[in-house]
């Protein structure tokens, strides 16, 4: 511990412990150091030459930040999500890229850690969580966005004893590492989608891993996005890609169940990242604000301008109170409903939050702002994507609304 004092508007930490404050510190010097000075041209380089920075993952995980909510003897760091959330949070005020990969390769590890048999957490956790394996997870498809369970992708049975295995066919969409993961955490049908009214919809559907050099297996071009582009985003196509019965994770059927869970703690992983950008908009508006004079004084003294920055700092601090509410639960295993509900009320606020601090960041640094010498435009365009990955906050609003009608 360095036991430098931050300036206000630093954020105010939950550490239960020493252990937990020396991990947000390390990670803060690694973010500093590492991620933020490569940030904005890695992020240039990444949209014209697609560029990855896949040995920034293999820093984090020899650091030991890829596996820490994973329990000790499976290769994780055994942290609470409150924990864990905080280090994404602190990620994401350096390389929102970086934070956001980070929230899906532990999304991706979820299955395997949560559903898998003792021998396959053994194969696979290790390299998952030290960083040389990164993971991919494969849920969402053109016509089955939020709407999971409408999945078309499927697998079919093949084989017999020691051959026995699975055929996969299908198209997965949005796929976070598309074409740069070692394995990914794919889910398909392994029985027809139940008529209306005849079963859960989300039931046939099963969790698989399947490496990410599998015959059959390949990534269509990156999508040309707004914001993220570090983050690399593309099509993952399955043509016949055959796997081994060991590579079903959990029982057939359970699929959507396994989905589900990991979803409560990646919705979580997008609400860290987005208060990290919105820290990270704020820290430099108020940088700004002290430093620019007009009229004879600092812009902050102005009233209007001040009030305005003391409303960024209220959002980003409420914000973070609320993930680390829904963190909470999630550690403390309150009931699944719950737990879901708050964890959509905190991506919403967390998100549509972001949004605003952002754009009012771009307004305090005026045309600065506007400009990519600032980083306040590449936060306000990364923002905005945050409302949409892990489920739209339209879709987050229906299930918060779910659950008061259930209680």
């Amino acid at each position: 511990m360095t036991g430098r004092r931050r300036p206000f508007p630093a954020p105010a930490r939950v550490l239960p412990d020493e252990d937990a404050a020396d991990l947000l510190e390390l990670t803060r010097e690694i973010g500093e150091a590492e991620l933020a000075p490569r940030a904005a041209e890695a992020e240039e380089r990444a949209a014209t030459a697609h560029e990855y920075p896949r040995d920034t993952y293999r820093l984090l995980g020899k650091s030991g930040l890829l596996g820490l909510p994973y329990p000790e003897e499976l290769g994780g760091g055994g942290r609470p999500y409150t924990v864990y959330l905080q280090v994404v949070e602190e990620l994401a005020r350096s390389w929102a890229s970086i934070a956001m990969g980070v929230s899906v390769h532990v999304l991706a590890c979820n299955a395997v850690a949560t559903a898998g048999t003792r021998e396959q957490q053994e194969r696979w956790l290790p390299d998952l969580l030290g960083g040389e394996l990164l993971a991919g997870y494969c849920l969402s498809e053109h016509e089955s966005g939020s709407d999971a369970a409408a999945m078309r992708t499927r697998a079919e049975r093949s084989g017999e004893g020691a051959e026995a295995g699975y055929r996969l066919h299908g198209t997965k969409a949005w796929i976070t590492h598309g074409g740069m993961g070692d394995v990914y955490t794919v889910f398909a049908r392994t029985s027809p989608r139940p008529e209306s009214g005849q079963g859960p919809s989300g039931s046939g559907i099963s969790a698989f891993l399947v490496p990410g050099d599998a015959p059959g297996l390949s990534a269509a071009a990156p999508e040309r996005k707004m914001g993220f582009d570090a983050s690399r985003t593309s099509q993952v196509l399955l043509d016949d890609v055959r796997v081994g019965a060991d590579r079903l994770l959990g029982a057939e059927g359970d699929g959507f169940t396994i989905a589900k869970r990991a979803l409560d703690a990646g919705r979580l992983g997008i609400a860290a990242v987005a208060v990290g950008v919105a820290q990270a908009a704020l820290e430099d508006a108020v940088a700004y604000a002290k430093d620019r004079r007009q009229f004879g004084r600092a812009i902050i003294d102005n009233q209007g301008l001040g009030w305005l920055l003391a409303d960024m700092a209220t959002a980003v601090t409420a914000s973070r109170a609320l993930y680390l509410e829904a963190a909470r639960l999630l550690d403390a295993g309150d009931e699944p409903d719950r737990v879901r509900a708050t964890a959509s009320m905190a991506k919403t606020f967390c998100t549509d939050s972001a949004v605003r601090v952002t754009t009012d960041a771009v307004q305090v640094l005026g045309g600065a702002g506007y400009v990519r010498d600032h980083r306040a435009e590449r936060l306000m365009r990364e923002a905005k994507l945050l409302q949409i990955v892990e489920g739209t906050n339209q879709v987050q609003r229906v299930v918060v609304a779910g659950a008061l009608a259930r209680s």
